[in-house]
């Protein structure tokens, strides 16, 4: 995943293209258009470097920071099938047009150095799912579990901390973000909330004792799929003798407070 502020990590070199890359400041760029952008963009990369990419997308999604009001996901690798060592691995690599066009309006953008930049961003991380078995099979086993949470079946109440981590104590699995709290720690009774640089009121859950999945309404920005707090119980020692309580899951709504 590349973020705004994210800069060009890993191990791995990807040429520069000889393709010259002007600024264009942050005026509009129609959807159409940036599709083409990132089309040439791709056919200057040197072929022995999108070996087991099978496909760059270009979404339509907006994916805000969960915390901060002025960073937005620009782009993201998925890996989708290996066997073995993961050597064989197909990845599809997305770039989120909404998050460019969010950040454009935000003051001077370039468009075309950021779509380059968020690219081989990509590329460089499906090169290192390559060499990480044991991170895509986790990867996968919580994209396992999150699914089973939508469609209503048991699933490991942690499973979340297997998705690809934002900040702390937030993780990302498919579109959905996790934010976990312990109870009392600003979830429930105090109900605060902070979604990407605005403070939210949560409204209280109807509850139970065990850990409390809260799929929240009323987000100005949401993410593209689910925003959920995670309310796990405070540790009690007497819990450990005890058979470990259902986990809940609800819709709450919440509230801007600094609007």
């Amino acid at each position: 995943m590349r973020s705004a502020e994210c800069g060009m990590e890993g191990r791995t070199s990807i040429p520069h293209s000889d393709f010259r890359i002007p600024h264009c400041g942050g005026g509009a760029v129609r959807l159409d258009e940036f599709r083409s952008l990132v089309e040439r963009l791709v056919r200057e990369i040197p072929a022995e470097f999108r070996g087991g990419v099978v496909a760059v997308d270009v979404s339509p999604k907006a994916l805000p920071h969960p915390v901060h009001g002025d960073v937005y996901t620009l782009g993201e690798c998925v890996p989708l099938e290996w066997s073995g060592s993961g050597a064989d691995l197909h990845s599809r690599i997305i770039l989120h047009y909404g998050s460019f066009a969010s950040l454009g309006r935000l003051g001077d953008f370039d468009w075309r150095a950021e779509a380059w930049e968020t690219l081989t961003h990509e590329l460089r991380h499906h090169l290192e799912w390559r060499a990480n078995v044991d991170a895509l099979a986790a990867y996968d086993w919580a994209a396992e579990q999150n699914f089973a949470r939508h469609e209503g079946h048991p699933f490991d109440p942690s499973f979340f901390r297997s998705g690809e981590a934002l900040h702390d104590g937030i993780w990302k699995v498919d579109d959905d973000v996790f934010i976990e709290r312990e109870q009392g720690a600003g979830s429930g009774e105090q109900g605060d909330l902070v979604w990407h640089g605005r403070r939210y009121r949560v409204a209280p859950p109807r509850g139970g004792a065990g850990p409390l999945f809260l799929t929240l309404e009323g987000l100005v920005e949401p993410p593209p799929g689910d925003a959920v707090l995670v309310v796990r119980p405070a540790p009690r020692l007497l819990e450990l003798f005890r058979r470990r309580p259902a986990l809940v899951q609800e819709v709450v709504e919440v509230t801007v407070r600094d609007a």
